[in-house]
């Protein structure tokens, strides 16, 4: 009977185990898988081997991992953060400004990234770094500069500055742009007047120019019609006009549609032919 009994046990035991660790498979399947999206990494935590594993950087799928680690989860995406800050010009003035930042994490950096930051790292370095290095940059044009022809520079300049400090911080800083900047409704009046009267007086001087450059061409042309009168008349003798007036008479007396009179000009004067044209 006992022998009976010890044999049944044997037979059923290896099922028992079989069946318990299906149990516990689905109960901490949860845990031992993990599958990480596109746009996404993952950084692993191993509790019984050093904390965050920071040489290696998890892709996109599944993944197997023990029960008793953890995956923790990162966008690696651009990502956008826009800020609407008060900042000082060099005068004191102060000036409204809406800056915006393109950045996301070093993929490879990201386990150093969670370990020195952690997953709230926009709060603790992006956005700091952002507004520190626009009222940096800011501060040291005049209203008239940051309204009209520095935009372009000061927002090159903010992108050096916040990048220098973000790639220190295992984030990868991609763009910054400036949306918008608001000055004092007086202060933008007076810049505008004056933008205004710079343009008139640029009209002005190019209408003076061209105002010259005509009066130039037209002192060249004369001289050049005077040249080529006095060439002209260099040119021409008595026998010379007396051949032409010959030869115009001429034509003009073969005319069917003219009455010819013939005066005589003087003593060496050319005919003079009237008549009545048909």
């Amino acid at each position: 009977m006992a022998q009976q009994q010890e044999f049944e046990l044997r037979k059923v035991l290896p099922i028992g185990i079989i069946i318990g660790i299906i149990i516990l498979i689905i109960i901490f399947w949860s845990r031992m898988t993990v599958t990480i999206n596109a746009g996404h990494a993952g950084v692993l935590f191993k509790t019984f081997q050093g904390g965050i594993d920071t040489e290696h950087t998890y892709g996109e799928g599944f993944h197997f991992l023990a029960p008793w680690n953890e995956m923790i989860i990162y966008e690696t995406r651009q990502q956008e953060i826009a800020e609407d800050m008060n900042v000082l010009s060099s005068n004191g003035l102060e000036i409204k400004a809406d800056v915006s930042a393109w950045y996301r994490p070093e993929y490879d950096k990201l386990g150093l990234l969670h370990a020195n930051i952690g997953k709230d790292y926009l709060r603790r370095v992006v956005i700091p770094a952002l507004r520190s290095s626009a009222r940096s940059v800011i501060g040291r044009y005049t209203p008239e500069q940051i309204y009209s022809t520095k935009r372009d520079a000061i927002q090159d300049e903010i992108y050096e500055e916040a990048k220098q400090i973000l790639d220190e911080k295992y984030v990868d800083l991609t763009q910054i742009l400036i949306r918008s900047i608001v000055l004092p409704s007086t202060i933008k009046a007076a810049i505008e007047g004056k933008l205004k009267q710079e343009q008139e007086s640029l009209e002005y001087e190019f209408k003076l120019q061209k105002a010259q450059k005509e009066a130039q061409r037209q002192i060249i042309d004369a001289e050049g019609k005077a040249e080529a009168n006095r060439i002209l008349n260099a040119s021409l003798t008595n026998n010379i006009l007396r051949e032409k007036g010959i030869s115009a008479t001429i034509k003009l007396a073969e005319s069917n549609n003219t009455k010819i009179v013939v005066i005589g000009g003087g003593e060496d004067g050319m005919p003079l032919i009237l008549g009545d044209i048909k």
